[in-house]
């Protein structure tokens, strides 16, 4: 199976969560801006949940630039992803429902979490697929980023229901984390291309 039916599948996951995500952004009833700042947990909560999956589908186009190949376990990796960010709209809704009260708020470091993990998967999958040729394995090393991001979400997690604030900021640190360009795989394919063609001459 070609890796361009995979990614346009994903994307259309994806922009599927996006949509449900925004739909829960309710119209006030109300003319002036003070019907809004009740929906202010509800924004926030989006704008989080809008980067995190921004940040997702990013990460899984530069991911994919570097397949060469897509077996069945792949597949199902993919999906296994897929189905932690569909929990998102859920997660961020009674989040924000709730003002960032510490169950939902645990929750939702939890999806976090366990959609950081099968996005690992997914990686391990590849290389396993792709074996010791992988131009994957050659970018991410060890990934720290990924590993980092599971243990900050698991302190977040266990932190909400003492200083509720913490796992916020620690749900913001990591988004800003992934922010920042990651040029890792850009580069290995680059490096890969420039060997090509440098033995053709």
């Amino acid at each position: 199976m070609g890796k361009g039916r995979l990614e346009a599948f994903s994307d259309g996951v994806i922009a599927i969560i996006i949509t449900i995500m925004v739909l829960e952004l309710k119209v006030p009833h109300g003319e002036s801006l003070d019907a809004l700042r009740p929906l202010l947990a509800v924004f926030l909560s989006y704008v989080l949940s809008f980067v995190y999956v921004g940040i997702y589908w990013n990460n899984h186009h530069h991911m994919l630039h570097a397949v060469v190949k897509v077996s069945g376990a792949v597949l199902w990796a993919n999906l296994h992803l897929l189905f932690w960010l569909s929990l998102f709209p859920f997660a961020t809704g009674w989040m924000g429902e709730n003002h960032f009260a510490a169950g939902p708020t645990a929750l939702y470091g939890a999806v976090l979490f366990m959609a950081a993990c099968a996005y690992l998967l997914l990686e391990k999958t590849i290389i396993a697929a792709e074996g010791p040729s992988s131009v994957l394995k050659a970018a991410l090393g060890n990934d720290w980023k990924g590993r980092t991001s599971a243990l900050l979400y698991l302190v977040a997690i266990v932190s909400t229901f003492w200083v509720p604030w913490v796992a916020q900021a620690i749900y913001v640190a990591v988004a800003l984390l992934w922010l920042v360009p990651d040029r890792r795989i850009e580069h290995a394919l680059q490096h890969g291309e420039q060997q090509g063609n440098g033995g053709g001459h």
